[in-house]
């Protein structure tokens, strides 16, 4: 597993791919031999209004190592510090990052790939997927507010699929949980992330299901009308 090591880069580029999706691309030298497994994430230093700094902790969507470019993605939601320095992010912005962070990663013993969470869960789920091999199932349900926000998943084949539900269908958390739950073990693996109660429901219906607790990684991101903690992640586990 790499070793996270600190990172000074800076912001080459800020995209909005969707209405409330930012992708920001980082870079500089520190980036020359940075290694990282699909899934991982980098803690970004972020200043909050009382000049104290904390980290929020960001998936890595992709990295081109040739390039020396790597690309967060952040939801543009609420309005907490790591938002609001998405909010004001531009070309030159100077950023301390710590990575790369997290353990889960794909199963390599595993016959197929489920994942499932919020908007959140995107960048990590598509990361991931993009590096199964073309002949193992991958399938992702993803919640994302609307149709504006979904993101095309250039990988997606025969049997690398994507789910979309809508949180403003009226059901659309409940439709999530019941169509990934749909899904048979079958020697899988699954992955979810996002906010700490669709993680926890997620995990049950999976349970419920038959899928053992070795079969699934759960990953809480943020926790509904709470901040994070200093560190990046929720007080609150899934």
């Amino acid at each position: 597993m790499p070793e996270p090591r600190t990172l000074p880069l800076v912001v080459a580029s800020v995209e909005d791919v969707t209405p409330h999706m930012r992708r920001i691309q980082l870079t500089g030298p520190s980036l020359d031999a940075f290694e990282y497994f699909p899934g991982q994430d980098l803690a970004l230093g972020v200043v909050r209004q009382d000049g104290s700094i904390v980290r929020r902790r960001y998936t890595i969507r992709r990295f081109d190592a040739d390039r020396r470019l790597l690309d967060v993605e952040v939801v543009m939601h609420g309005d907490g510090p790591g938002i609001q320095w998405a909010r004001a992010a531009h070309r030159g912005l100077a950023v301390e990052a710590i990575g790369p962070r997290g353990k889960i990663g794909l199963d390599q013993n595993a016959s197929w790939h489920l994942f499932a969470g919020d908007a959140t869960a995107l960048p990590g789920a598509f990361a991931m997927m993009e590096t199964v091999s073309a002949r193992v199932r991958a399938s992702a349900y993803l919640l994302v507010a609307d149709p504006t926000e979904r993101q095309r998943f250039d990988a997606a084949d025969p049997i690398r699929t994507v789910t979309w539900c809508y949180e403003n269908s009226g059901g659309g958390r409940d439709d999530l949980v019941a169509a990934a739950a749909a899904s048979s073990p079958d020697a899988g693996h699954a992955y979810l992330a996002g906010e700490v109660a669709l993680v926890s429901a997620l995990k049950a219906a999976l349970l419920g299901r038959g899928w053992s607790a070795d079969q699934v990684s759960a990953k809480a991101y943020w926790n509904r009308g709470r901040a994070n903690a200093g560190h990046g992640e929720p007080e609150i586990k899934a």
